[in-house]
């Protein structure tokens, strides 16, 4: 019995899988698609079907492996051994994920030197199980913070053009001190023609 679980859960490690298994709708999610090679043949190619609803976004260059992309097909070939027995590889790339909240199936076929083809491309609980990824509903704590940030920066700034506006019309209403009256002006025309009848009277007086 235990032997039997041991196989089990040896069997299960080997799973071509995806991480992570939960994401929001319409994010861009990094995903990391672990391949073990579970047979004496080293792996050499791994075929990647992307989900319905996802568009695949860019990839992480691996060394000794080719990428390829063929509408929801992507595939890495490798250019050396590949993955020999007992070893595993890790491929990250990135994912535009769907729009509405649901689960998504990766469907992987894995090729081996020999000339082996294991889909997984299984239901959960099959000995060839596709990886699947929940979609949960977005939040939208971060579009109200964005928002928010926004409202509050244009509040500001109605509240710098109102203050200067009001500075500006309290400058207007207060009176120039430096401004001369016209009255002055008359006044000192006044007494200038004052002062001439004054000397033109004395020099009359004098010829007299």
């Amino acid at each position: 019995m235990l032997g039997a679980l041991l196989l089990f859960a040896a069997t299960a490690s080997a799973h071509v899988t995806i991480a992570p298994a939960q994401s929001a709708a319409g994010a861009w999610e990094t995903y990391t698609l672990k391949v073990p090679s579970e047979k004496d043949s080293p792996t050499v190619e791994l075929d990647l079907r992307i989900p319905e609803g996802a568009q695949f976004m860019q990839y992480e260059p691996v060394s000794g492996w080719d990428v390829t992309v063929d509408g929801n097909k992507v595939t890495w070939k490798a250019t050396g051994a590949g993955i020999e027995p007992g070893q595993f590889q890790r491929f990250t790339f990135t994912v535009k994920n769907p729009a509405a909240p649901g689960d998504i199936a990766w469907n992987a076929y894995q090729h081996y030197s020999d000339g082996t083809l294991v889909q997984w491309s299984g239901e959960e609980g099959s000995e060839t199980p596709h990886a699947v990824t929940s979609i949960t509903e977005a939040s939208g704590a971060e579009g109200d913070h964005h928002h928010s940030g926004m409202s509050e920066d244009h509040s500001a700034a109605d509240g710098a053009d109102h203050s200067s506006m009001s500075d500006h019309d309290a400058m207007e209403e207060i009176p120039s001190s430096t401004s001369v009256s016209p009255l002055v002006y008359a006044a000192f025309v006044i007494s200038l023609l004052a002062l001439a009848l004054s000397l033109i009277g004395l020099i009359r007086r004098r010829r007299a």
